[in-house]
């Protein structure tokens, strides 16, 4: 049983993660008349600022440009997470976290410098209309897109708006005779936060959620209770690489697994009182077993979750120290589309620890670097390495110790595999030449891969043969990544599987993909083996 969610795989990145510079000459004007600017007694400096720049600047520079300018800049100084958002961003920002788009409704990458289609959204505008997996758009609106290196975002813009509205794109299909015509209407495209959620072994559930958005709680409910009616007792909720979300949408996925009266996070702030957030004792998993998994990339909302499984002794966080962001945001919205969010409070596990990591003076380089000093210190190959203040120490109802000022520190630590032995493996997978081969093999055999309708299907009589395996080397040979090294054992062992894993995504989206991903993640064999300790 699985129940999958069809996904876009354009990299709209959510970052809620909003300059220096050396003086080198300084030339001042003393002005003995002129434009020189009066300032009240008790001057609005930074309108006063804008006026004097916009009057005095020696290039032309817009007011609007100015005041955005002011806005970015001091919203930056105040943390690291709040932020401006431009009328020019503010689709690519936010619309991540609405559940659904409106646009064509196809997941694409850029091959080269063409728009590939991956995938049509099932039922969406571009499926409706015949566009396929492996077409490559050439015009849009009449226009050459072929040749421009355009970003991502660029053919987001292009492809993306209102409801109702058409697009005419051109496309090269290889079985066609000439380029094909398509007028597409767009429509409202459904995202979905749930990648997938299956049974992994008898009485095993796996659920892995993306981010917190607007539907993720009737995403999750549904799926977990499709879980629990195939006999689930166990489940392991894999939020590695989730960056968070909506604070509701956290509190209703916890609620799911915990006892009316629980609490589940609180939040307070200088201006905004304290907020206590409690299970309602309507979930659906209050007893079973339970295992999160975190990572470094794990925030905010992914965050709150953990927190609340581990305080209230409620199940096992499995993986690494996560990102640590415990900071809350509300957005103000302007009228000409842009908008802002500001830090309004900070937010609190139920042992009542604060998991946001130090910052000083908004966005520092080192806030940001965070990573890179994970990596120096070896955090990421040893629990040891885990910097804790005894200071934040705090108790959970069952014993349990458990750390503040920095993330959620997991209980079992599952470390990064920085063995030589999988260097190669390692090179193929940081270049994408893994995901590039497999997208050229799929779209060369595109015919005979379409008998795979389902996961068991595919994974039963699919194989990377090696003749297959020796095009991917002779693919990466010829793009600069060598065979180096006496022993390829264990990176031949992952690259096979991963290969086989991301042609299974091209054809059978998530539900083909994930079940192979976790048969190699450290992380999710660690939870399978402690589950079945128990």
């Amino acid at each position: 049983m699985g129940t999958k969610r069809s996904s876009s795989y354009m990299p709209l990145i959510l970052s809620l993660v909003l300059s220096g510079g050396i003086l080198l000459g300084l030339l001042i004007s003393y002005f003995t008349g002129g434009l020189v600017p009066t300032f009240s007694a008790k001057p609005d400096k930074v309108r006063n600022i804008i006026d004097y720049i916009e009057t005095n600047y020696v290039d032309t520079i817009s007011k609007s440009t100015l005041e955005e300018k002011a806005a970015t800049g001091l919203l930056q100084k105040l943390d690291p997470h709040s932020m401006y958002i431009p009328a020019s961003e503010f689709h690519d920002v936010v619309d991540p976290l609405l559940g659904s788009f409106e646009g064509i409704g196809v997941s694409f990458r850029m091959e080269g410098d063409t728009i590939t289609v991956i995938n049509p959204i099932p039922g969406g505008p571009s499926e409706q209309v015949g566009i396929k997996a492996g077409d490559r758009i050439v015009r849009v609106n009449g226009e050459n897109v072929t040749g421009k290196k355009l970003s991502n975002t660029d053919v987001m813009r292009l492809l993306k708006g209102p409801t109702g509205t058409t697009v005419d794109v051109t496309v090269f299909r290889r079985s066609a005779p000439a380029l094909i015509e398509f007028t597409i209407v767009r429509d409202v495209i459904p995202t979905y936060s749930l990648d997938i959620a299956y049974i992994v072994e008898p009485g095993i559930g796996y659920i892995r959620l993306n981010n917190f958005s607007a539907t993720t709680a009737d995403e999750f409910h549904a799926a977990l209770g499709e879980l629990i009616k195939a006999g689930m007792h166990s489940l392991i909720l894999d939020l590695q690489g989730n960056s968070g979300g909506y604070l509701q949408a956290a509190v209703n996925v916890a609620n799911q697994f915990l006892e009316k009266g629980a609490l589940i996070v609180y939040t307070e702030g200088m201006n905004h009182p304290k907020e206590m957030f409690y299970a309602n004792g309507h979930g659906l998993f209050k007893t079973g077993e339970i295992i999160v998994l975190v990572d470094e990339w794990s925030a905010s909302a992914a965050e709150i979750v953990a927190g609340a499984i581990q305080d209230n002794d409620r199940g096992t966080i499995i993986g690494r120290r996560s990102f640590g962001k415990g900071l809350v945001q509300e957005q103000l919205n302007f009228q000409d589309g842009s908008a802002v969010r500001l830090t309004v409070a900070k937010y609190y596990t139920p042992t009542g620890r604060c998991i946001q990591r130090p910052y000083e003076n908004g966005s520092t380089g080192d806030y940001y670097a965070d990573y890179y000093h994970r990596v120096v210190n070896g955090e990421l190959e040893n629990a040891d390495s885990i910097k804790i203040a005894d200071s934040l120490k705090f108790t959970t109802p069952g014993g349990k110790v458990v750390y503040g000022g920095g993330g959620i520190v997991p209980d079992i630590f599952v470390p990064v595999d920085r063995s030589e032995s999988l260097n190669y493996y390692t090179l193929l997978i940081n270049k994408g030449l893994l995901y590039r081969y497999a997208f050229e093999y799929t779209d060369r055999h595109r015919s005979e891969l379409s008998r795979f309708t389902n996961y068991a299907d595919f994974n039963g009589a699919f194989m990377v043969t090696d003749e297959m395996y020796r095009g991917l080397i002779a693919y990466a040979d010829s793009l600069g990544v060598k065979r180096e090294g006496a022993d390829f054992t264990a990176s031949d062992a992952r690259a096979r599987v991963m290969l086989k894993a991301y042609i299974g995504r091209n054809i059978l989206d998530n539900e083909g993909f994930f079940p192979l991903l976790n048969s190699i993640d450290p992380a999710f064999l660690k939870s399978i083996e402690t589950l079945e300790e128990h």
